[in-house]
């Protein structure tokens, strides 16, 4: 089937495929209706040596890394995502979905905050929960580890939480894939309904020209003859034009013969 059989089906059967597509505009719109914009606002902290670690580096923390920074970075992650920190930041009033990660591709001690929700200004003030609370946790570990002050790791925001972007993927995933479907069920809807215009007889009715397409039938009674009569010779013959003309000139040769060889 090409293109203009299709479009061809397509305009016969407009009353199928119309209501179809009628049916998929009204989904498509309570789709985008339905489905919230989601923002997103991101922070980037970083770990850094202590005081009491970066007095060879006359106390420049950026100049004194270690192993151990990373590893502290992802225990503190694994603590924000727990459930007991997840209370704790609704008490404070984080509204949405939060995540604590390790920057990808990180050189260091990185991490990511991120704060997801529809409300944009919530959004924002959520991330800067978010923040002040993993510096918080941050201390509260080597407190009860009777760390000194001086000797405790710090946090530094690399880049503040910020404005909240609108994430349009999810939103336009969900219309695309209702648009398709509800534009597919409409030719699928459309096409079962011609195959069906088109299905043939059941078997066992009559179609004309059945007897022109079969065998012809073999020699037999004629219409109307009483059952168990003989043929009566010279009967009619149902026998093909041509074999009848051959008959009669055989029957016309002897005549023919008779009538030259009588008195010149």
């Amino acid at each position: 089937m090409d293109l203009a059989e299709i479009w061809r089906v397509m305009r016969r059967r407009w009353y199928v495929l119309l209501p179809g597509l009628l049916i998929t505009a009204a989904l498509t719109t309570g789709v985008y209706l339905l489905v919230p914009v989601e923002y997103r606002s991101q922070s980037t902290v970083t770990l850094l040596n202590s005081r009491k670690a970066t007095v060879a580096f006359d106390g420049n923390p950026f100049l004194s890394t270690q192993a151990s920074l990373t590893g502290m970075a992802d225990g503190l992650a694994r603590n924000l995502n727990s459930d007991d920190s997840k209370a704790d930041l609704k008490a404070q009033g984080l509204t949405g979905e939060y995540e604590a990660k390790i920057a990808d591709n990180a050189q260091g001690p990185f991490m990511w905050l991120i704060v997801t929700g529809t409300d944009p200004g919530a959004v924002l003030k959520s991330d800067q929960v978010l923040t002040a609370y993993a510096e918080k946790r941050l201390q509260e570990f080597q407190a009860q580890q009777q760390v000194t002050p001086d000797a405790m790791i710090r946090m530094a925001t690399i880049v503040p939480p910020q404005k909240p972007e609108a994430q349009t993927k999810t939103r336009l995933q969900y219309l695309v894939m209702a648009g398709a479907l509800g534009f597919v069920l409409s030719l699928v809807a459309t096409f079962f309904v011609e195959a069906r215009r088109r299905a043939p007889a059941k078997p066992g009715r009559h179609r004309p020209g059945a007897s022109e397409a079969g065998a012809e039938p073999g020699p037999g009674p004629e219409a109307g003859a009483e059952p168990g009569a003989e043929a009566v010779p010279g009967a009619r013959s149902e026998a093909v034009p041509g074999a009848r003309s051959e008959a009669a000139a055989r029957a016309g040769a002897p005549e023919a013969a008779a009538g030259s060889a009588g008195p010149s």
